[in-house]
């Protein structure tokens, strides 16, 4: 994938997104609830009180899918939603475009509350604000590359040339300029999947909604367009809520995570706090094949800096120095090379900490 413009580091995005209000994030659900059968009411008050799902179901016939779930997405973060089938992340990204309608609660979209408007200013959300790429992408085999990234633009009656250029556009930043012209059956899953979000994103889209979209995929292959989408997601900045079933995807992937059971968030956190810390024992069974080493980083190592030693990029420091994204496992690799304290530099060429072989060790073993 390719892009111009210049990308945010993991410290930068990770600042930027904490310091976001709730009232300016891109998306905002407060306390959705969504129960399917007859006695909804009925079933969402009993669950309120602490009726179990079963019991819920075999009292009135109703299945709980999302039980007051609340969360805000800042502007260009990466939010994953993980959990295993029938936990409730996939229903719970139909309601952020409304193909699915709560049972109770408030979804804002881009300032919009999304459940208050007709349906002419729903169309419209969806076609020029969000963008949704599928596990299985439905692809029109019947028209070119080309063709299937223009449609949407081509629905919204965008005239020809404006609609190729883009189309040529997003299909240079996702490598497949050279295939506009072929048919989706001649391309590989991955490269369908390619199509699938050059589609999505034709339409400019303040936010993207993908839904497992490389679970199908060859490990290899997934691993690759991991890659590629993290480049991009840096580049392009674009608000994304991304469901996953695999917190190795998760971890590497997102910004923030947030693990789902029984139609609840059981933990939000970054991917260091999820794995280092998790709340309870599902989310530690989740994280117990994660090593620690690729996931923490040296900005939770490091010991600070008081602001009057932060000294300007130019200044020889006494031993190497890192970025606050350099991982424990890196770290260590270094620690073997070196008796001297690791300075932690920050993207304006400022050390704002040191990682002493102490502190390395510590980690490692737990006790910080």
């Amino acid at each position: 994938m390719h892009a111009s413009a210049t990308p945010m580091s993991k410290s930068q995005r990770r600042s930027e997104f904490a310091a976001t209000d709730a009232r300016q994030a891109s998306v905002r659900c407060e306390n959705i609830w969504k129960i399917y059968g007859e006695h909804e009411e009925l079933a969402m008050e009993a669950a309120k009180k602490g009726l179990g799902r079963v019991e819920i179901q075999q009292k009135y016939g109703c299945v709980v899918a999302i039980a007051g779930v609340t969360f805000s997405v800042a502007p260009g973060e990466v939010f994953c939603v993980m959990g295993l089938s029938g936990s409730g992340k996939s229903t719970l990204l139909r309601h952020i475009n409304r193909l699915v309608t709560p049972t109770a609660g408030r979804i804002v979209v881009a300032g919009i509350d999304v459940n208050t408007i007709p349906e002419e200013q729903l169309r419209y959300l969806r076609s020029t604000k969000i963008g949704m790429v599928f596990q299985n992408v439905a692809l029109f085999p019947h028209r070119t590359v080309l063709d299937n990234v223009v449609y949407g633009l081509e629905v919204r009656k965008v005239s020809r040339a404006s609609r190729n250029a883009t189309a040529r556009e997003k299909l240079e930043i996702v490598g497949l300029l050279d295939w506009a012209h072929r048919y989706p059956d001649e391309l590989s899953g991955g490269m369908q999947q390619r199509i699938g979000l050059a589609r999505a994103l034709a339409a400019d889209p303040e936010i993207l909604l993908m839904d497992e979209p490389f679970s199908a995929l060859d490990p290899l292959i997934r691993r690759q367009l991991q890659d590629e989408f993290i480049k991009l997601s840096a580049v392009m900045k674009k608000t994304t809520i991304f469901i996953t079933h695999d917190l190795n995807e998760a971890t590497r992937i997102g910004d923030r995570i947030a693990i789902m059971r029984d139609g609840v968030f059981v933990q939000v956190g970054t991917p260091e706090e999820i794995v280092a810390n998790p709340a309870d024992d599902y989310v530690r069974e989740f994280v117990r094949d994660i090593s620690p080493l690729t996931v923490v980083q040296a900005h939770s190592v490091m010991v600070p800096r008081a602001g009057s030693a932060i000294r300007p990029v130019g200044v020889s420091f006494a031993g190497r120095s890192v970025s606050p994204e350099t991982t424990l496992a890196e770290l260590i690799d270094i620690a073997i090379e070196t008796d001297q304290p690791i300075s932690v530099i920050d993207d304006a060429g400022c050390e704002i900490g040191v990682v002493t072989r102490e502190a390395l060790f510590s980690k490692i073993r737990g006790r910080s």
